[in-house]
């Protein structure tokens, strides 16, 4: 899994599941896009809406009681706008080994209080060290 604590965590239940008990993808996006508004508002310093996703590839089923860990960075941001790579992962509860399930780029606009695109800051490195 990647490094750092995921912005969400949440254990897959049968309300999101289809009758072979597999987790919609639908419900595994809403979760990811969730993550990523949470990377993009804190670098925004406000309000930042969904303008696409990209590249939406799933490589694993979810299961019911899967715990599914969503992680998210910020990989580029213009003038008013920022991309957040974001991956799923997915452990059965039982088990330690977690699989990478879905990844995707989720591309947002920061938004003022009119609703209209406002800049964001320019991304920087991290500190030195």
């Amino acid at each position: 899994m990647p490094e750092g604590q995921p912005a969400v965590r949440v254990t897959a239940m049968p309300a999101s599941a289809n009758v072979y008990g597999d987790i919609f993808g639908g419900w595994l996006m809403a979760q990811m896009d969730l993550a990523a508004s949470s990377v993009a508002s804190l670098h925004a310093r406000g309000r930042a809406v969904t303008i696409s996703v990209e590249g939406m590839t799933f490589h694993r089923p979810v299961f019911v009681g899967d715990e599914v860990s969503v992680f998210g960075r910020l990989a580029r941001v213009g003038r008013t706008s920022m991309h957040v790579e974001v991956e799923t992962w997915a452990r059965d509860r039982h088990a330690e080994e977690a699989h990478k399930v879905t990844q995707a780029v989720f591309i947002f606009v920061a938004v003022g209080p009119d609703r209209r695109p406002r800049a964001v800051k320019p991304l920087t490195a991290g500190p030195p060290g």
